[in-house]
Order: C-alpha cells, then structure tokens, then sequence
C-alpha cells in the first residue's frame, strides 16, 4: 500500500535459527513483536510503531529435502535450472523457509516441471505470511499443496505440524499467534509446458479484472457468506452500491474492482483507513452486509509514547 509509519527497533534474521534468537530476546526484554513479511496484505498506521518488527525478507531459501547444504537450493524461490534425471525426478517436495516470495516459488514450480502452484500465480507476498492466511484464489489456495509447517508458538518453543493437524480455512489457517519459520510443499510432477500456459491464462484474467500493477494491499475485505449476500463477493457489493471510484486523499476503490483500495501516490494510512470504514458503512446501507476487513492492520498502541527498553 505504500503508507505506514517506522519501526522502533528492526530485525532482519537471515535464517529461521536467528529469527526464534530475535523472538525470544525481545519478549524477554518486554517489548512488542511483530513480524513482517512480504506486506502485501498489510496495512501500516504512520507514526513511529514501539517494540521489534522482524523481518523475513533474508530468509529466502528454497531447497528439496535433504539437499539444504549441497547447493541444490536456490534464494527467494528463485528460478532453478533443473538437472536431467535430478531436479525434476523424485518426490516433488520443496522445503520452503518463511521469507521464500510466492511468484518465484511458482515460477520455480514450473521450471521444474512440478504442478500445484499455478494457480498462486499473480498472488503476491511470502511463504510465511502466505501460509499464515491461506493465500490464494478462484484458482487455488496455498494450503492445497502444504504437506508439513515449523511454527514457533508465542512461548518461544518449536513445533513441527502436519498438515493433518491443521484445519485451514478461508484465508485464515486458524494458526493463532503461531509465527511460520517455514513448510514443506507436496507438488505433483507434471508437464512444464501446461503448467506454463496454464499461468499465462490465470494471469491475463487476473490482470484484466484486478489492478495488479497499483500499490495496494490486495483484497481489503473477506468475501461475506454467499446466503448473506445472494452470492455476491465483496467486490460485487462494493461495484452494487456505487463505491468504485471513491476517494479519501489520495486513497481510491479501485475502479477496476471494488475490493481493492489503491494509492494513487502520496496516500496516508489514515486516507485508507478512512476510505474502508466509509465503503463499510455505505456497503451496510445499502445491501444489509457487513464487510469484514480482510487486510491485515498494525495499529499505534495508545501507548505508543512510554518509554522503551533496548535489545543490548
């Protein structure tokens, strides 16, 4: 969205080990943590946010199992260059570090010839926050292929989690406060060729329907319970009641879809948070529906103010 105020402390782990080290120390030293990914469902509120924001971005990693010290991995879901009878042959397994980025994992995917991510393609964002809300859409969600997470649990302890102990919903994985260091997909071998053309087709639609190229932060609002709703998404809602086009500062709906609030440049996050109470409320009027915020919001405690223990 490109709004949003400053860290007081920021930490940026470049493997999971370093990132529970940083979790641990900052809890222990009474301060707020939060933890940031690829923020492409965030919302930031400007002003000088206390505690520690650890960041995700280092720990890109992508490798196959047992292959994490050969070099057989590659950063940030980057694109692999198979190796005949190697990489495209065996179980079609990558174990995924929480900073991996969604696109180059599915553009990896298909270099190797591995299906099941295609239809993540367009979806922004990281693995961890990715798997933490069930990223995804009309053409698959992220936990269809997630075989296995590593969370770390508020505690500070370590826990591995399968997939059958999990009970993901939609975009939320029902994961509480448990932070993603990293998870294990299970793809399918597949045809490189058809899993390419199957993403140029998801692509052009997303493209011709979606305002994929502004600074946004994706769907601002969950879709609503069909029986709710006559089977309308919350964009449709927001399209019924007028609401494409509507503007505080320089925070726009989208005309494009209304589910999407835009930074058509030099927004602040309260235009945004402005502009979605005010879609909200006129959604409400109009059809009886309540939109619930989808897009994930770091608030100024009230507190913002006292003072603040250091990390040393």
């Amino acid at each position: 969205m490109r709004v949003g105020g400053r860290a007081e402390w920021l930490l940026e782990p470049a493997r999971p080990e370093e990132l529970v080290a940083a979790w641990r120390l900052a809890r222990e030293r009474g301060l707020d943590v939060r933890i940031l990914g690829g923020g492409a469902n965030l919302i930031v509120e400007d002003g000088l946010h206390p505690g520690v924001v650890i960041a995700t971005d280092r720990m890109a990693r992508v490798f196959r199992p047992g292959r994490e010290e050969e070099g057989d991995g590659f950063e940030g879901g980057g694109e692999p260059t198979p190796r005949t009878g190697s990489a495209g042959e065996g179980e079609p397994l990558l174990v995924c570090w929480a900073g991996a980025g969604l696109p180059g994992l599915v553009r990896s995917a298909r270099e190797l010839g591995w299906s099941g991510l295609q239809g993540l393609v367009g979806v922004p964002g990281q693995l961890g926050g990715g798997v933490t809300m069930n990223a995804g859409g009309r053409w698959g969600e992220l936990w269809d292929v997630v075989e296995s997470v590593r969370l770390l649990i508020p505690e500070g302890a370590l826990v591995e989690r399968p997939r059958a102990a999990c009970s993901p919903a939609y975009r939320d994985a029902r994961l509480g406060e448990c932070v993603v260091l990293g998870a294990v997909l299970r793809l399918a071998h597949g045809n490189r060729a058809e899993i390419g053309a199957e993403m140029r087709q998801y692509l052009a639609e997303k493209s011709a329907a979606q305002p994929v190229s502004e600074h946004s932060s994706g769907c601002v609002f969950r879709n609503p319970d069909p029986e709710l709703s006559d089977g309308r998404g919350a964009g449709q809602l927001v399209a019924d009641c007028g609401g494409k086009g509507l503007q505080e500062g320089a925070a726009m709906v989208s005309p494009k879809h209304g589910n999407f609030i835009v930074n058509r440049g030099g927004a602040t996050s309260a235009d945004v948070f402005r502009l979605i109470e005010r879609v909200q409320t006129l959604v409400l009027e109009t059809s009886g529906v309540h939109l619930e915020r989808e897009a994930r919001e770091w608030r100024l405690p009230q507190n913002a103010n006292r003072p603040r223990r250091g990390l040393s």
